[in-house]
């Protein structure tokens, strides 16, 4: 890119200027005076952050690293706790691979995390992302740190026509040619916040953009139609049954199989989760015992990749089934889903 030196230069002292403060963050002072950024932190917030915001992962960093200051101290935690904790920040396959990589680095490397991109992919659940983000961040290594955010600037830095996904190698490879041996951490970061607070996917602020000079869409006058994206197909639907058993006041909650959705945790009993809907008698049918069920109704919840009709049926348990007992007040650290189903119940019955 022409000028290349001049773009960067201009972002990374806008950066220096307006650098966000986060929770896990290193400010670009701090940095200049001298203070790292812990691997640990940062591998713990990249994590969070896949699929949630900054604001709704704040206090979930806040209280992980309150409870498990250190990835010793996260590595030793009993499955079931971690997985509570997580309760609300995304798939739970995510919390699983969080605790495997947290002993991997625990167990095999002595609690210190690998500084190489190379080193940090060979952990369990570690992809390319997270890998380049904590290389260049907690190691300053000159990595290629692409997110959404990022995808974002370069397909208006340089006007890609492509759409998404498919411009994502273009829009990696244009990343990676900014990227140098000078500050790879803090560039990384301004890429990140440039597009999360002005480089926004709606209303882009042009007027305050470090690198309009540079900038081919703003040149081109619609800055806000980048990227370019194709039609998203329909998100599919499935069905299923959630049965709220209760026995004075506790509910019946089962552990789930420990892979697959909401793995090893917590839940209500359901029946399968297909794309036709139940009727009554086949709801009744998939109840995990025979009980004098009743219909409450349905709740709606979205997945990534999927959305899901629950209809909810309740009856009062006895001691059969392998239940875990728990108590009303207990179930506010069920998954979202089943909290809904159980919320729903308990305002109905």
């Amino acid at each position: 890119m022409k000028d290349r030196d001049a773009l960067r230069s201009a972002l990374l002292a806008w950066y220096d200027a307006q650098a966000r403060d986060l929770a896990w963050r290193v400010g670009p002072a701090e940095r200049r005076a001298g203070v790292r950024s812990d691997p640990y932190r940062v591998w713990l917030s990249e994590v969070m952050l896949q699929q949630t915001t900054v604001p709704h992962a704040t206090p979930y960093f806040l209280s992980f690293t309150q409870r498990w200051p250190t990835v010793l101290d996260l590595a030793a935690v009993e499955d079931g706790d971690l997985m509570a904790a997580w309760a609300g920040l995304g798939y739970y396959a995510r919390a699983r691979n969080l605790l495997a990589c947290a002993r991997a680095v625990a167990n095999d490397h002595g609690g210190v995390f690998p500084g190489t991109e190379e080193g940090l992919r060979a952990l369990p659940g570690v992809g390319a992302y997270t890998a380049a983000a904590v290389a260049a961040i907690a190691f300053d290594r000159a990595a290629n740190v692409v997110d959404g955010n990022v995808e974002r600037v370069m397909s208006r830095l340089f006007a890609v026509e492509a759409p998404m996904p498919d411009s994502k190698p273009e829009l990696k490879a244009l990343a990676g040619d900014l990227v140098t041996d000078d500050r790879p951490g803090d560039w990384a970061q301004a890429l990140m916040d440039l597009g999360a607070t002005v480089c926004k996917p709606k209303g882009p602020l042009c007027d305050r953009c470090p690198v309009s000079l540079w900038c081919a869409a703003y040149v081109g006058g619609a800055p806000e139609t980048y990227p370019r994206k194709t039609k998203k197909a329909d998100r599919p639907r499935r069905h299923g049954v959630a049965y709220v058993l209760t026995r004075g006041d506790e509910v019946a909650l089962v552990r789930r199989p420990p892979k697959g959705l909401l793995g090893g945790m917590l839940g209500l009993p359901t029946s399968d989760w297909r794309t036709a809907s139940y009727d009554d008698a086949e709801a009744v049918a998939a109840a995990p015992l025979a009980a004098a069920w009743r219909d409450l109704g349905a709740v709606e919840h979205v997945f990534t990749h999927f959305s899901l009709t629950l209809r909810v049926f309740a009856a009062d348990g006895a001691n059969d089934g392998d239940f875990v007992w728990t108590p009303r007040e207990g179930l506010g650290a069920l998954p979202s889903v089943f909290l809904k189903a159980a919320m729903a119940a308990q305002r109905l019955l």
